[in-house]
């Protein structure tokens, strides 16, 4: 049987049934396309930034001192570490040309300089975290959107049985098609919604790590380089 046939099967079945279940079905199709769209955007995207912050911390070790790293980081088009380390190093500056004494610049630099970069690796993280939240509810509200369906198929069944005064298959079978449709369409947005979220915010933890290495490499070459940074 050809379900995309006007005549018959599940086109023909959505276009006869209630307006509320159409409205339904349509919501789930809307959050399946925003879904799957959300996925492949957030796997190229993720793929892209690790594999770009990988080589440029790789350009990071090799360089033979700070300056140089960043001049290296800076050749980068949009540069995460780039812009990470500029702002430490911006805050390094700030204390350098401040008039406190060397000793309370010793004791606030290296909080400072880890708040900064903190800053800095929560900034990217929520940039890239961005439309993850409306996949989780995708994968949450689906089923229960599609069980509002489920249920109201069944009452229009139980419905049409009162009208007709008897149970016989052409009476209930519109209702309980609807009920059955609604649900399959449900987990059919649920499922790969719940499985590509956990996958992705897998990812995006793994990327944290690496951001973190990079500002704990930045702090340790910055206080063995910078004289009134290093612990007497």
């Amino acid at each position: 049987m050809n379900i995309f046939m006007p005549e018959q099967g599940l086109w023909s079945m959505l276009i006869q049934s209630s307006l509320l279940i159409q409205l339904i079905m349509l919501v789930l199709l809307v959050m399946s396309v925003s879904s799957w769209t959300i996925i492949i955007f957030k796997f190229i995207s993720y793929g892209r930034f690790r594999a770009l912050i990988q080589d440029q911390m790789e350009n990071f070790e090799r360089a033979s001192d700070l300056a140089e790293a960043m001049k290296a980081s800076r050749l980068s088009a949009k540069s995460p570490l780039y812009e990470i380390g500029l702002a430490a190093l911006k805050e390094i500056q700030k204390l350098e040309q401040s008039h406190l004494s060397s000793s309370v610049k010793f004791r606030i630099a290296e909080d400072n300089v880890r708040r900064v970069l903190r800053q800095g690796v929560s900034s990217h993280l929520k940039r890239l975290s961005a439309s993850l939240p409306f996949l989780a509810i995708c994968a949450n509200s689906s089923l229960l959107i599609g069980l509002l369906g489920t249920v109201w198929g069944i009452m229009n069944a139980f419905h049409a049985i009162g009208v007709q005064r008897g149970a016989t298959l052409a009476t209930v079978a519109p209702g309980i098609s609807e009920a059955l449709i609604t649900t399959a369409f449900g987990l059919v947005v649920a499922i790969p919604a719940t499985i590509f979220y956990n996958i992705l915010w897998e990812r995006l933890n793994t990327i944290q790590s690496d951001l973190v290495d990079f500002a704990g490499s930045f702090l340790n070459r910055a206080q063995r380089e910078l004289p009134w940074m290093e612990k007497k």
